[in-house]
């Protein structure tokens, strides 16, 4: 027993993949294909991505959006999660990156449950709201900008339905959170934005300890 979270070695790291990852043989393909990538720190770890599909299934989820889309990854893993009816917002900047996800969407057969914004998330955020779209997404993914991550959660919560939950990434940002001397604009950004949300009383939020940090955000009822 224990009164707090575990730190992971590379063996017990193992250990957990080798006793609950259960990745389509899909992702697993796509994540081998972005760790050729130069920019490949920037993809979830495969249990963090199954851990964020089994979220969307205990909550119902059928409309989800995602800020920060990469390779596709994520948008694959809870699009799957979800039923035939479930559609996903997908925002991101890159058409490269994003080719690469459009491909195993494709061959996964749900690309035309996934719409791609290739434009700054902000303009497709503010436009679903101002469309009318407040309080009618189950479920949202932040892993953009860290600079953005404020912006980012207002947004993704105003057009969450109660009881509806936002997940952000890199909200531990690999240790460097608690490193004093590290004074980096993405590690600030990470700092503020993790006070921001604790000192906001009418969410309710848990910080996982899965990945590099995976905060959880739930939509309070009436809000």
């Amino acid at each position: 027993m224990s009164n707090q979270s575990i730190g992971l070695s590379e063996e017990l790291q193992n250990y957990i993949l080798d006793h609950s990852l259960r990745e389509d043989p899909l992702l697993a393909r796509l994540r081998e294909e972005t760790a050729e990538l130069p920019q490949r720190n920037m993809q979830i770890a495969p249990e963090q991505g199954q851990f964020m599909a089994l979220l969307a299934r205990l909550i119902g989820a059928k409309r989800y959006i995602e800020v920060g889309t990469f390779t596709g990854y994520s948008a694959l893993a809870v699009t799957m999660a979800m039923p035939e009816d479930g559609k996903t917002i997908a925002c991101d900047v890159s058409r490269e990156w994003t080719d690469i996800a459009r491909r195993y969407w494709q061959e996964a057969g749900v690309d035309e449950r996934i719409m791609l914004e290739l434009r700054p998330a902000l303009k497709t955020l503010d436009e679903l709201i101002v469309s009318g779209l407040e309080d009618t997404f189950d479920l949202a993914f932040i892993d953009a900008d860290k600079t953005g991550y404020i912006d980012y959660f207002e947004r993704c919560h105003d057009l969450l339905r109660p009881g509806g939950l936002v997940m952000i990434d890199n909200t531990l940002w690999d240790g460097k959170v608690v490193d004093s001397s590290d004074r980096d604009e993405d590690t600030e950004a990470i700092r503020a934005f993790n006070e921001y949300l604790r000192d906001r009383e009418e969410i309710e939020i848990s910080m996982v300890p899965i990945g590099d940090g995976l905060t959880l955000v739930r939509k309070a009822e009436g809000l």
